[in-house]
């Protein structure tokens, strides 16, 4: 495993912790739910062949502080904060970006920010539940995560969002792994510390976000809008699915499920190769 090179960059409000590892072209990959730059580890690696790999930790995770610990989160800042990292790693270079989850919707805000700074943006299973006709049945269930998280707590609440993400007449009891992805064993431990804000920080205001689609259609020669193939029928694979056929892009199907990436690294990181080689 390569060492890669730590280093932070201060943006309005926080310092970010960012990683950098190989040479040739930028790729930024930016991280949803929980995770920061350790979750590509399983893939950074490989890309670093081909690629000058940069990850980080979203503000107000793992290892990038924020200056007012209880201040509220917007997407257009998280986007801004990944434009920061273009200009200071790439200033005259357009970039490859990867973004999974609510990393891919800070990713959609970028590219409809900053068009010229992204040559190509593959967006996985981003869940901007708002552009969705039944749109008003998120807002409930988002409403009523946030009330439960405040009156019982971080598990209640998380229960609450694994049930509304699963597929429709699915009755088993949510899975964990629903929106605590699968770990190595040394990550369990910040994923867990990290929870609390994605549940009453990230969840809401980027599940209320509601992306410019005129813009992503002008912008749709550099998009690529994927979900994973397992993930058919639940509420995180509709929004993609949806953004696609409205804009009539293919929409690209990656190994596992919302996490496959955790699950699926090897086979998803040879078809994220592909799919920026395309």
């Amino acid at each position: 495993m390569t060492t890669p090179t730590v280093a932070t960059l201060r943006v309005n409000g926080a310092t970010l912790r960012y990683e950098v590892r190989g040479q040739g072209p930028l790729l930024l990959l930016i991280p949803g739910g929980t995770g920061g730059a350790a979750s590509f580890d399983a893939i950074a690696d490989d890309m670093a062949a081909e690629y000058t790999v940069a990850t980080y930790d979203p503000r107000g995770m793992s290892g990038s502080t924020l200056d007012d610990p209880e201040a509220e989160q917007s997407v257009a800042e998280h986007a801004d904060d990944a434009f920061r990292i273009l200009e200071q790693l790439t200033p005259d270079e357009p970039a490859r970006v990867f973004g999974s989850s609510s990393g891919a919707i800070t990713a959609l805000h970028l590219l409809t920010a900053h068009p010229e700074r992204v040559q190509r943006l593959i967006a996985h299973e981003p869940p901007v539940v708002e552009v969705l006709p039944d749109a008003p049945e998120h807002r409930v269930l988002i409403a009523r995560v946030q009330a439960t998280f405040h009156a019982e707590g971080l598990m209640p609440a998380m229960a609450v969002l694994a049930a509304g993400l699963r597929k429709a007449g699915d009755t088993t009891e949510p899975k964990v792994e629903t929106t605590l992805p699968p770990q190595a064993a040394k990550r369990v431990e910040q994923t867990m510390a990290n929870l609390p804000y994605f549940v009453g920080r990230i969840v809401p205001s980027f599940m209320s976000y509601v992306p410019e689609i005129h813009r992503l259609e002008a912008l749709s020669d550099r998009l690529v809008l994927a979900c994973g193939q397992d993930s058919r029928g639940e509420l995180l694979y509709r929004p993609a699915a949806f953004l696609a056929e409205h804009l009539a892009m293919e929409l690209r199907h990656f190994p596992g499920g919302h996490t496959g990436l955790t699950t699926h690294p090897a086979e998803f990181g040879e078809l994220l190769r592909k799919a920026f080689r395309a």
